[in-house]
């Protein structure tokens, strides 16, 4: 039940703001300033919440992004009118296909000037409502506390996701009576829902009796795993039991190299009964193509509309990950015996192996130019060497896949990537926002062509403070779209060359971090990027190591990609 308490004295719209996003728990907001949005501004920094400005707003998204992925917090947004609200609709789509809560504040001119061309008078509340989960016009002054309120409630309900708040400066410039403005107090539950039992119990059969269970463990896991994170790694132990544990849960169970058993992600490709944890079988899954057809698929997941998405679910079990896997594990050991013969588990781990072989050549070739897998391997041999406590930011296409092969993840939130969107360019604001949440320290893995989309925010992490090195798989080119091109369009390659895929060869982006005092670097030898790397952190600014990697090399992505559309 919503109760209230009392403000005093007068208040404009934009300390109503403040107070009431500092009643929601804020701490920090990501902004682009702007004439029409300022009051929220000072209302914010009159109650104590940190302003962190950057130099896009679609950056300011990817950074709150960043911040709710690593905080567990909502991200806060706040841009200026038109053009600055237009801004936005990219990363608000990446936090949607994420799953990350997330508050868009965005001005808009006043109500009494509406569509007689004043400045930045433009429609984008339609806009906003086509890539947010809610999205609404605050029509009163008195009513911007409960409207804040509301958006925390639908941007952090089982199903967390982007909200958008559109403000007419005629409701944020003007004071009034705070008496008639009521705040809410927040009176949310921090309970989440089991399963139901009898399907709880349904699944438990399935897995006491397979004879090769796994388990998968998805982005939608995420938000409702928490404390419960050990009954999955129990049950897997527990079962002898593959799992596979993909993107935004890595590290939450620990140390990867710690748990092999929680690597092994193949092991579905020959189940007999599949668990699927937070799993939202789209392209990232191959629309559950890789589940056997004859395998029982138990999907858990907390958004109902998930069960069943291009995968039956053979027993779907609405509720929070987290619990019902402790569920499932009590009710499994009431109906099996510790497992201890390990023969299915070796055999998942065989074909992990296998599956990662192409992994694997890339990491170890010899030769210049670089191959981006031995690139990746490098960066990834100076994490674990020297950087086991930083975040890793991975971006753009063919780097981010390589990338996310080589990493090995220590702690929760510790590699942040794009969603199913393959959004590219989310690099930058993703570390300001990982480094704003725990300054710790960031290495920003890029492509050549997604550094070029926010490159000015390496100012803004100049102006922070924030160390990042950023390493650059530099192929120059589009290399996904490029590769793709080469092996399916092969003959019109050959006649008319590539289309519209290259850029310059080897611009010299390192130069650009001599603005801020960082350090650059290119490096054509794979043996020089760990030193660069060491180079770039003694120097304790934003640096550049520009690495230059080859054009022919696939990706076991693109190497799929191209197997798939060649058969058809």
């Amino acid at each position: 039940m919503k109760t209230e308490e009392a403000q005093v004295g007068l208040m404009d719209g934009g300390a109503m703001f403040g107070q009431a996003l500092r009643n929601e728990g804020v701490e920090k907001a990501f902004v682009l300033c702007g004439g029409h949005i300022m009051p929220i501004f000072y209302g914010m920094r009159d109650a104590g919440i940190e302003i962190v400005d950057l130099r896009h707003e679609c950056a300011a998204v990817y950074a709150a992004i960043g911040y709710a992925q690593v905080t567990g917090k909502p991200g806060v947004v706040v841009t200026t009118a038109g053009p600055g609200v237009g801004n936005t609709p990219a990363g608000m789509m990446e936090a949607e296909s994420l799953g990350v809560p997330l508050i868009q504040i965005g001005g808009a001119v006043a109500m009494s000037q509406a569509d007689a061309g004043d400045l930045q008078d433009m429609s984008t509340l339609k806009l906003m409502a086509s890539c947010s989960k809610w999205a609404r016009k605050i029509t009163s002054t008195a009513r911007i506390p409960e409207y804040v309120s509301m958006a925390f409630r639908h941007a952090t309900d089982a199903s967390p996701g982007p909200v958008s708040l559109e403000n007419p400066t005629d409701l944020v410039f003007p004071k009034m009576d705070a008496g008639l403005a009521p705040f809410p107090v927040t009176s949310r539950t921090e309970a989440i829902a089991c399963g139901a039992p009898a399907l709880v119990d349904a699944a438990a059969d399935l897995l006491a009796n397979a004879e090769r269970p796994a388990a998968l463990v998805d982005d939608g896991a995420r938000v409702h795993l928490g404390d419960h994170a050990g009954a999955v790694a129990e049950l897997s132990e527990y079962l002898k039991m593959p799992v596979g544990v993909n993107r935004m849960c890595r590290g939450m169970f620990g140390d990867e190299s710690k748990n092999p058993q929680l690597k092994m992600g193949a092991g579905m490709v020959r189940a007999d009964v599949l668990l699927g944890l937070g799993c939202r079988f789209d392209l990232r899954m191959a629309q559950g193509r890789m589940v056997p057809q004859d395998a029982k698929v138990i999907q858990v997941h907390h958004d109902a509309r998930q069960i069943g998405f291009n995968l039956r679910a053979d027993i779907g079990i609405v509720g929070g990950e987290g619990p019902v896997a402790s569920q499932i594990l009590e009710a499994v050991k009431g109906k099996r015996p510790r497992q201890e013969n390990g023969q299915w588990l070796e055999a998942a781990r065989v074909m992990t192996e296998m599956g990662a072989k192409a992994f694997n050549d890339g990491f170890t070739a010899e030769k210049t130019p670089i191959h981006p897998g031995r690139c990746a391997a490098e960066v990834a041999k100076f994490l674990e060497a020297e950087g086991r406590d930083w975040t890793l930011i991975t971006d753009g296409g063919e780097a981010m896949v390589w990338m996310g092969g080589a990493a090995t993840a220590y702690r929760p939130g510790q590699i942040l990537a794009t969603g199913a969107n393959g959004t590219i360019g989310t690099g930058p604001g993703l570390a300001v926002g990982a480094w704003t949440a725990n300054q710790k320290p960031v290495l920003w893995y890029t492509g050549d062509g997604s550094f070029g989309f926010y490159a000015m925010e390496l100012d803004t992490m100049a102006k922070l403070g924030i160390p990042v090195v950023c390493v650059i798989s530099n192929d120059s080119a589009w290399g996904m779209i490029r590769l793709a091109e080469t092996y399916i369009r092969a003959e019109d390659v050959k006649e008319k060359g590539h289309c519209n895929v290259d850029l310059h060869h080897m611009r010299a982006y390192q130069k650009m971090v001599e603005m801020w005092g960082g350090h650059g670097e290119c490096v054509t030898d794979p043996e020089e990027i760990v030193p660069a790397i060491k180079r770039a952190v003694e120097n304790g600014k934003p640096s550049i190591i520009n690495v230059e990697v080859d054009q022919v090399s696939l990706s076991p992505f693109i190497a799929g990609y191209a197997k798939s559309v060649q058969a058809t």
